[in-house]
């Protein structure tokens, strides 16, 4: 049974309820936060991202996927968020060698794909695991939040 740090998964019933997701976390993003995005492709992934980023900068903001440049910055209002996707990386220092300790330090970081890192996470981060399901006879997801450090008294922002 899910506690207070480990919310029960949220269903997704479509792409505007991941939008939505995406909205709220960016609500309590924090400089120095990670949000951790994992699962398999097609999840919803860049789904959630695209969306916190328009949240946090403009409703048109142009988010172009950054699996070829790795990394994509953006100047938010309060700080900077980079947009980071590790899944060419071949090993772990590579991804503090093209700037995410820095991101962290200026702002705030969402890492695709965060097992590359090989358990070298941020200590202020929130894991978010999409899935897929079925929701209502149809096929939908699933998100499975998991907050560490200073996500732990925010995630209840997110849920609300």
């Amino acid at each position: 049974m899910p506690d207070a740090a480990t919310p029960a998964p949220l269903l997704l019933e479509d792409e505007a309820a991941t939008a939505r997701l995406g909205a709220a976390i960016a609500r309590v993003l924090a400089r120095g936060d990670a949000v951790c995005l994992s699962g398999p492709l097609g999840a919803g992934k860049s789904t959630l991202a695209r969306a916190l980023i328009r949240a946090l900068t403009t409703p048109q903001e142009e988010v172009p996927s950054p699996t070829f440049t790795l990394v994509q910055s953006y100047e938010g209002p309060a700080f900077p968020l980079a947009h980071f996707d590790l899944y060419r990386l071949s090993d772990p220092n590579e991804a503090y060698e093209i700037g995410l300790d820095e991101a962290l330090e200026e702002g705030a970081a969402l890492i695709e794909w965060p097992e590359r890192l090989e358990g070298r996470l941020p200590p202020d981060r929130l894991d978010i695991e999409i899935g897929f399901a079925l929701v209502a006879g149809a096929e939908g997801r699933v998100a499975r939040l998991n907050p560490h450090g200073g996500w732990l008294a925010r995630l209840k922002d997110v849920l609300v």
